[in-house]
């Protein structure tokens, strides 16, 4: 009888030795709050929680970036959409080509175009960009072609003005301005007056828009002249179309003519 008494108190010792520690555990809990156990909480998830913290900067990082190139993408088709579009409305069709190269030193006087003789490009053929004359072609590879920029200040060509038709040459200067040097001593000139290529031009055809009066000085000797600001947006060119030089065009055009049945006679 004792012995079976001792053995049942025996067996019991474990669930009281376990109840007890409960029963510490939660008056500890109430006690404390439970700091100690949100403390071990946070010492085991603090990995996880820092992985993905860092996951989404990542994701953040990537979808940054990678709006940035569809923005950028959308600029270049749009820019490439207005040339092609200029291209179209002009005779004979240019050849776009990009611009490759522009050291920081001959920043305004030459560019380089990713088009050469393989596009069938030569010296002389005229440079246009968004807005008006960009330059001539001075020199030529099988991929490349080099640019003399008409802000060159050793670039000048024939100019008018085409509201009076006054005419005179123009200079560049080594920025987005050119000097134009009127022939007549007294032109019929002002501020907001279109320039544009004369008949006078043996480098470039007739007609083409060069850019605008901005000032004028009629007491320069020995001739008036005018500063003059380019159509073209000539310091942030990334594409340009060339066109063939006119005495070429005329050339083709006089081909075409002698072929006809008629003998190229005009009425």
């Amino acid at each position: 009888m004792l012995k079976n008494t001792i053995r049942r108190w025996w067996d019991l010792r474990l669930p009281i030795a376990l109840l007890g520690l409960a029963v510490t555990a939660a008056w500890g809990v109430r006690q404390t709050q439970g700091a100690p156990l949100f403390e071990v909480y946070n010492w085991v998830s603090r990995p996880f929680q820092a992985n993905g913290s860092g996951q989404e900067q990542l994701i953040s990082a990537r979808t940054q970036e990678l709006q940035a190139r569809l923005l950028e993408s959308e600029a270049q088709n749009q820019k490439l959409k207005d040339l092609l579009g200029y291209v179209s409305a002009k005779k004979p069709k240019g050849i776009v080509a990009p611009i490759v190269g522009r050291s920081a030193d001959h920043w305004w006087q030459q560019i380089t175009l990713g088009r050469g003789s393989n596009d069938g490009i030569k010296t002389d053929f005229t440079v246009m960009g968004p807005g008006g004359l960009v330059g001539r072609v001075v020199s030529v590879t099988r991929n490349t072609s080099l640019v003399l920029l008409v802000s060159d200040p050793t670039s000048q060509l024939g100019v008018g003005i085409t509201r009076s038709r006054n005419m005179g040459f123009m200079r560049g200067k080594g920025g987005n301005q050119a000097v134009m040097e009127f022939f007549d001593n007294v032109p019929n000139v002002k501020p907001g007056d279109v320039v544009s290529t004369s008949s006078f031009s043996q480098l470039f055809p007739a007609g083409l828009p060069v850019g605008k009066i901005v000032s004028v000085d009629m007491n320069k000797t020995p001739a008036p002249e005018a500063v003059v600001e380019f159509s073209a947006p000539m310091n942030s060119l990334e594409w340009a179309v060339i066109y063939p030089h006119s005495k070429e065009v005329e050339q083709k055009n006089a081909a075409g003519e002698s072929s006809a049945p008629n003998g190229g006679e005009k009425q």
